[in-house]
């Protein structure tokens, strides 16, 4: 018999390429995942891993068992959810990571909705960039993570994962004080092509959107600033350090004078929430999914209102 537990020591293994890091992910020690590694090799009575030095990697056995590894423990999830919606009423807590606009917009008045429909529903979040929140969800230490879906993000396809969509919203582009094309109303991401670039750090998705957009205006912006934070950005962009895009919920109290929609085509991120597949059943998740899907479809009224385009 095949110990559940240790098939999840084997997929942490493959989604970290390294013990420690394996580890790490399970709050187990270095020693601990090697020994559960072993014993799960003794039960399935063949070579899983291959060993040189420090470095590990997975046979074609040990691939072949991470595959199934991933159907039994979704099962075991959708298990759990089943067990919880039989029991009575919805009492507990949910962990959530987001990134910043989304829980401004989205996970917030979720969590409001809920303290009135749910108050016996705990939600704890944890501010978390988009490329930091499904290897989070991946790794069960949160339940719900609501991120941003772009070709480099990733589990974008994994299929552990089941996924909501939330809402889409455009990137605009922000132009310092006095730029000549401020008095157009829009501009064309190719008219940006020799001015000076700031963009999010390497990793982000955010980054990702904003290189393929100039990439398909037929242009590799130079990059002279870098920072996560959208703020940061449109600081530098009003101190005439460069052009930034900025997607629309993350505006907030820029010069909407120095704020243009982008003519063409638009660069749009698509915001989802995913849960690791066999657990949106679960009723304290569903509830949250639910809100949550409320929550976005008054993200545009709530923007118009606020004067945001």
């Amino acid at each position: 018999m095949i110990d559940p537990r240790r098939l999840k020591v084997l997929r942490a293994l493959a989604d970290h390429g390294t013990v420690t890091a394996a580890g790490n992910a399970l709050h187990l020690s270095a020693s601990a995942v090697s020994q559960q590694l072993a014993a799960l090799e003794a039960e399935v009575g063949q070579e899983l891993l291959r060993r040189k030095g420090r470095r590990v990697w997975l046979t074609s056995a040990g691939e072949l068992l991470v595959e199934h590894a991933n159907a039994v423990l979704a099962e075991l999830e959708h298990a759990e959810a089943r067990l919880a919606a039989h029991a009575s009423g919805v009492l507990g807590r949910v962990e959530i990571a987001a990134f910043a606009s989304a829980i401004t917009q989205v996970v917030a008045p979720a969590i409001a909705a809920l303290r009135e429909s749910t108050p016996d529903l705990g939600v704890h979040v944890r501010d978390a960039e988009g490329q930091q929140s499904l290897p989070l969800l991946l790794d069960g230490e949160i339940d719900i993570a609501v991120t941003v879906q772009y070709r480099a993000t990733p589990g974008e396809h994994d299929r552990r994962l089941s996924r909501t969509p939330l809402y889409a919203e455009p990137f605009y582009a922000v132009l310092p004080p006095g730029h000549p094309a401020i008095a157009s109303g829009s501009v064309r991401l190719a008219d940006l092509a020799e001015e000076d670039w700031i963009v999010p750090l390497p990793g982000n998705p955010c980054r990702d959107l904003v290189l393929l957009s100039c990439e398909g205006a037929g242009f590799a912006p130079r990059i002279t600033h870098t920072s996560d934070d959208f703020d940061a950005e449109a600081a530098l962009v009003a101190a005439g350090a460069g052009v930034a895009l900025i997607p629309r919920t993350a505006l907030g109290a820029i010069d909407p004078a120095r704020v243009l929609p982008v003519a063409g085509e638009t660069p749009t991120r698509r915001v989802f929430a995913a849960v690791r597949r066999g657990r949106e059943e679960h009723p304290l998740v569903s509830a949250v999914e639910l809100a949550l899907r409320a929550a976005a479809a008054e993200v545009p009224s709530r923007l118009h209102g606020a004067g945001v385009g």
